[in-house]
């Protein structure tokens, strides 16, 4: 699973720095580098193009993984030529930047450079389709582990809309409708009258309501006789 990302245009990343004289680049050798919108070629080109527009670059790096801890111990690492910035560029995800300006020692602007655009699965090298929209309330069991949530264009939970036609979305005839998909492989596995059961309007607010959502995982004891 993959945090698929695509570069902002240059235009709005300029607006950014339009107060930044001197910015440090960091990407991220995992998703970004994948999806090739931070990797280390991609930070070396942004970094021309701003250096071309007047900016200093007083440095840059890419990050092995730019959402986890580790990113702590790297910004440690540079933190003098980092200090000597006006601001941070982020070629990495979302989770990346707020990493990056979580483990800051002292309080610096930390731009994003990309945009996060959703979790996707790698079907063949270098083309990725969102799998999980991370809703909070899982119907996967019940959908034969396809989620109309994610591959319906309506996001409906209770069969295909009246628009669908030859196993086709009428958003695009390139689009298979999920509905489609989850009858054929449950007439496959013969469980075709879980269909009779209707699902329950979607409860969103387990998903993006009522701020930042949090889960606490206890370690298991690891003592033996």
């Amino acid at each position: 699973m993959k945090t698929i990302t695509e570069q902002k245009p240059l235009e709005e990343i300029t607006q950014y720095l339009e107060k930044c004289k001197k910015v440090y680049l960091i990407g991220c050798g995992t998703c970004a580098t994948l999806c090739h919108t931070g990797g280390k070629s991609e930070v070396l080109e942004v970094k021309a193009n701003l250096e071309a527009n007047g900016k200093q670059v007083v440095g840059w790096m890419v990050i092995p993984t730019a959402c986890d801890e580790l990113t702590k111990y790297a910004l440690e690492e540079e933190a003098k030529t980092i200090a000597a910035a006006d601001c941070i560029l982020a070629m990495t995800c979302a989770i990346g930047v707020q990493m990056i300006s979580l483990h800051l020692k002292e309080p610096k602007l930390v731009y994003p450079a990309l945009n996060t655009l959703f979790l996707g699965m790698e079907e063949s090298p270098g083309h990725f389709t969102e799998v999980c929209l991370q809703c909070g309330n899982c119907v996967l069991g019940r959908t034969a582990a396809i989620c109309p949530l994610v591959r319906c264009s309506k996001s409906l939970l209770n069969g295909p809309c009246g628009g669908s036609a030859e196993g086709k979305c009428e958003v695009s005839p390139d689009i298979p409708c999920a509905w489609q998909l989850i009858y054929d492989r449950l007439a496959a596995m013969g469980r075709l009258d879980e269909l009779e059961e209707i699902e329950p309007i979607k409860d969103w607010s387990v998903s993006v309501s009522g701020g930042p959502r949090k889960s606490d995982v206890e370690a298991e004891c690891a003592d033996t006789p």
